[in-house]
């Protein structure tokens, strides 16, 4: 039985960056388990399992447009320093959770810190990057 839109399955995968550092796997928990082409994963991913049979595995190469986006400048942001308050303490590099006008939160790394602003960036931590991914179907229902 063939992977096909629709299909609710289950996969063991590792995600990996081009130079072989692992970022993701299922390795020691349970499968990843998610409804085809419903947009759970990334859309190269969705593509990737389409025609697979149950305990096929495959290696697909997702260039950031497949994966989470390119980087974009529009998601980088400064604020005014005096907007944190006197007692801020945060250092380049930290996560934030920064809540937008209509009530929701967004993460955001701190990128740069000076005397005038703070940056913020709300890229996705892996937009930009080409990501590749063994995948391996576990089951398909």
């Amino acid at each position: 039985m063939s992977v096909k839109n629709g299909d609710k399955i289950k996969v063991n995968y590792t995600g990996k960056f081009e130079d072989g550092t692992v970022f993701d796997s299922s390795e020691g928990k349970e499968p990843l388990e998610f409804t085809v082409g419903e947009g759970i994963v990334v859309k190269g991913f969705d593509a990737a399992v389409l025609g697979m049979e149950i305990g096929e595995t495959k290696t697909s190469v997702l260039k950031p447009e497949e994966a989470y986006g390119l980087k974009s400048d529009e998601m980088v942001v400064e604020i005014p320093r005096e907007e944190f308050g006197a007692d801020f303490t945060a250092n380049v590099g930290e996560k934030l959770l920064i809540q937008l006008g209509d009530g929701n939160e967004i993460p955001v790394e701190i990128t740069e810190i000076n005397d005038k602003i703070v940056k913020l960036d709300a890229n996705h931590p892996l937009a930009g990057k080409t990501l590749v991914f063994t995948v391996t179907i576990v089951e398909v229902n």
